[in-house]
């Protein structure tokens, strides 16, 4: 199983996770525990610093430099369509909750924005 979740995101391809020290500070900014913070992404009750918040840890999480993340976060999920930040969240949330399969078929690993893409191509 895969915790980590690849995507295009801004200006290149990048690995997101969630690692524990990530989520303890998403619980921390959120005030609330994971599987609250989970469920409220899910049901689209979410504000939307979780979703940047989700984003710019999961660079760090993914092995980007915090500094390069919340350059990455300010240039590229602010003042940008929530559409577009909601898949690319809940995909990064979702490989830390339920883990992915260890393959690249994006429709098989329910990837929301890679299985998008595909669709589109």
């Amino acid at each position: 199983m895969n915790l980590t979740h690849t995507a295009f995101f801004g200006d290149g391809e990048y690995t997101f996770a969630l690692t524990d020290d990530m989520i303890t500070e998403l619980e921390r900014l959120a005030d609330l525990g994971i599987g609250a913070f989970y469920l409220r992404a899910v049901n689209m009750q979410f504000k939307l610093a979780d979703l940047i918040e989700i984003i710019r840890l999961g660079l760090i999480g993914g092995g980007t430099k915090p500094e390069r993340a919340a350059q990455l976060a300010d240039t590229y999920a602010r003042n940008t369509p929530i559409d577009d930040l909601y898949p690319l969240a809940l995909d990064i949330l979702d490989a830390r909750w339920g883990g992915r399969p260890d393959t690249t078929d994006a429709a098989q690993t329910c990837d929301q924005s890679a299985a998008l893409d595909e669709a589109a191509e």
